[in-house]
């Protein structure tokens, strides 16, 4: 493994621990304090978070691990070999499948209905109560393991590379 992409690996490390952090906060104590709130307030903050994540470096990160996880594995496809290839491959494609794949086929998808709802309506108190608090935190939940899992995989490829 070149040095070069060692250290882009060891700094996928952190971007993927950063961006899971994130998703674990939420998944922790941000969807249940949105929960305890008054209904229509967990719903409009929610509504305004996911307006305001396009807009910081948290995208930046998110996006980056995506494009990012697509180049490593096709370099580790054609360049690298034995366990280190395929512990690259298995990062980048957890994290591909897992954190990107999760998010626009699932929690997007949520995030776009409650963002046509008005957070006053007996509608969108269902749709909050019902669906999204348990399914948007389920998937977000994913999203945390599939972050840690492709961390995991880029330090233990780096472990190996180092012996």
């Amino acid at each position: 493994m070149p040095t070069w992409f060692f250290i882009i690996c060891q700094f996928s490390i952190i971007a993927c621990a950063v961006v899971g952090g994130v998703f674990l906060t939420f998944s922790d104590f941000v969807m249940r304090s949105l929960n305890s709130a008054n209904t229509a307030s967990g719903i409009e903050v929610m509504q305004v978070i996911n307006r305001e994540v396009y807009r910081y470096v948290f995208m930046t990160l998110f996006l980056g691990l995506s494009a990012f996880s697509l180049f490593v594995i096709f370099y580790a496809g054609i360049t690298l070999s034995g366990s280190t290839a395929v512990l690259v491959i298995m990062a980048g494609a957890i994290y591909l499948v897992g954190v990107f794949g999760v998010t626009v086929l699932f929690n997007v998808p949520m995030n776009n209905m409650l963002a046509t709802l008005d957070y006053s309506t007996l509608e969108a108190v269902s749709y909050w109560k019902n669906t999204y608090l348990p399914d948007w935190t389920f998937w977000n939940s994913v999203r945390t393991m599939a972050c840690v899992a492709s961390a995991v995989c880029y330090l233990v490829a780096g472990i190996i590379h180092g012996l």
